[in-house]
């Protein structure tokens, strides 16, 4: 196996084969790797043949490599960078940890939503 697919990198290959679990993609005359149905789009894959046909040619990220039994994980998924995979991320980068577990939080809060309530139902 060439010493030039490690995980993370991306490359050009071409669909070769395609079962119910995954699609199989030539990198090379002697490389090939599996996509896994979970790693060709984001949401659910009823039938890959909908995504993929044998002859296309598709970008992949290597997710990993097993050198003892040359198998190749790949992803059609993580090699596009669309603009709703970057929200996400850069969504989830910026929630702020609670100051202390969320039970703790409400139970100091609930008197002063009481009293905010009291308030707001006396000045009608």
């Amino acid at each position: 196996m060439p010493d030039k697919y490690y995980r993370g990198t991306i490359v050009q290959g071409t669909v070769t084969g395609i079962q119910g679990y995954g699609a199989f993609v030539a990198l090379d005359e002697s490389t090939q790797g599996l996509v896994h149905i979970s790693e060709i789009t984001d949401g659910y894959v009823k039938d890959i043949r909908d995504f993929l046909k044998v002859g296309d040619q598709v970008r992949v990220r290597v997710l990993a490599v097993d050198e003892a039994s040359g198998k190749i994980s790949l992803s059609l998924k993580a090699a596009q960078e669309t603009p709703v995979r970057e929200a996400r991320k850069q969504a989830t980068m910026r929630v702020p940890k609670p100051a202390s577990d969320g039970f703790n939080t409400l139970r100091e809060k609930l008197q002063d939503w009481i009293a905010q309530s009291s308030h707001q139902n006396t000045a009608k």
